[in-house]
């Protein structure tokens, strides 16, 4: 057995395959318990050497792979101090290597309630959450960890972000989804190209929940965006291309060609969204992109119809909010603006765009403490974002589907 398992037996399935991730932890076994802390006894020995002994059992039978002694003697020693941390997160990466998702889920739901500012704890929750199908708990987990950071965990925050597409995907959340899928490290993975192709058709399903019928189609997509978050100018045309060519009644093909081109030719972009709002009146994310598009060219008669539209047809979309907060802002109707881009945060707090569009407003409304605070989060989520981003950026496509703004004071 390799040192790796040795150290934490802790499973990620990962769609297709596995990866092993490594989380050490250096333990303090001290001889006192915690003021104030209850410990419980075995007959006729002492409590610290009873715990010392439950410890000794459970690393011994983790190292030699016996994982039912070590769930046995792992609970046995959080019994007698139930605020040991590293106990609770041994449990939950055996319980989690199991497939015991449901015990693993409440080992870490104690952990975190120990020490909340622990990313891991916070990943590992959310991974469970999402396996006991408690999806809105397990994105607001999966969140919250990459806000407190994962400790340099490459193997941890891929499965972090991919599940967090995915979540994404499901709440119709497509651009966050796209964003959190291009930092990965790649994209040469049959189960990242579908999801890949959910957020190009906007089809707010898992991937187990693809239609047969759907499949190939969804495959093509995917490749298209993955081409695109990679940076691959003339794969993208290539895939895109023949996504047009083969679907082209579908209003989101026709939309997502429009953000691939959109960096490169704005005026065929606009023409496709326009086509995907002719196929689909109702055709949200088009208007948003074509509001998006007037705003940048102070057409704000144009834009604040299709941005005000748009809220009202999917008022959990974030980037909606962003351009009707940013049109009402240009126009002067700085209430409006502030309600509209505060909603826009509460619905995507890890977007650096809401977040700084957000202490523009504040800025302009004179709340100066309030907007300090947002340029705060935008500097730290933008940091971020760009160290895992940087390694890729070539000439070429954006990043996001909605245009991004060029803060004077973005790095």
């Amino acid at each position: 057995m390799n040192n790796l398992r040795i150290w934490l037996s802790l499973l990620f399935v990962f769609s297709v395959g596995c990866a092993l991730v490594v989380h050490g932890q250096s333990r303090s076994r001290s001889k006192r318990a915690p003021a104030g802390q209850k410990t419980a006894t075995l007959p006729g020995t002492a409590p610290d050497t009873a715990f010392e002994n439950a410890v000794k059992v459970a690393d011994e039978a983790r190292v030699a792979g016996r994982l039912d002694e070590a769930i046995e003697a792992y609970t046995k020693a959080v019994s007698i101090r139930p605020k040991w941390p590293d106990g609770w997160w041994y449990l939950g990466a055996i319980y989690y290597a199991r497939d015991l998702y449901p015990q693993a889920r409440d080992a870490f739901s104690n952990l975190v309630a120990l020490q909340p500012e622990r990313g891991p704890a916070w990943g590992m929750l959310g991974l469970c959450q999402f396996r006991t199908s408690e999806y809105e708990r397990s994105i607001a987990s999966l969140e919250r960890s990459y806000i407190l950071g994962l400790d340099d965990n490459k193997e941890l925050k891929s499965v972090v972000l991919y599940h967090s597409a995915l979540l994404y995907v499901r709440f119709e959340q497509f651009e966050m989804a796209y964003q959190a899928l291009r930092q990965l490290e790649n994209y040469d993975n049959q189960k990242i190209i579908e999801a890949f192709g959910l957020i190009m058709l906007r089809m707010p399903v898992l991937p187990n929940q693809i239609p047969g019928d759907k499949r190939e189609q969804v495959l093509l997509a995917g490749r298209a965006g993955a081409s695109m978050a990679a940076r691959h100018l003339d794969a993208s045309r290539k895939f895109f291309g023949e996504l047009v060519a083969n679907y082209p009644d579908d209003p989101n093909v026709h939309y997502s060609y429009g953000v691939f081109i959109l960096p490169q030719d704005a005026e065929t972009a606009l023409k496709e969204f326009q086509r995907a709002h002719e196929l689909d009146p109702n055709h949200q994310p088009a208007m948003v992109q074509m509001a998006f598009e007037y705003l940048k060219r102070r057409d704000y008669d144009a834009a604040l119809p299709l941005a005000e539209k748009s809220v009202a047809l999917a008022p959990r979309m974030f980037p909606a909010r962003n351009v009707l907060g940013r049109v009402l802002l240009e126009l002067g109707q700085i209430e409006r603006a502030i309600h509209e881009l505060e909603e826009g945060v509460r619905l995507a707090p890890v977007s650096p765009d809401m977040h700084f569009a957000l202490a523009r407003a504040y800025t302009r409304a004179g709340r100066k403490a309030d907007a300090d605070r947002e340029n705060e989060i935008f500097k730290k989520l933008e940091e971020k974002y760009n160290q895992q981003t940087e390694t890729k950026q070539t000439d070429g496509v954006k990043g996001t589907a909605t245009p991004k703004p060029s803060p004077e004071n973005q790095k």
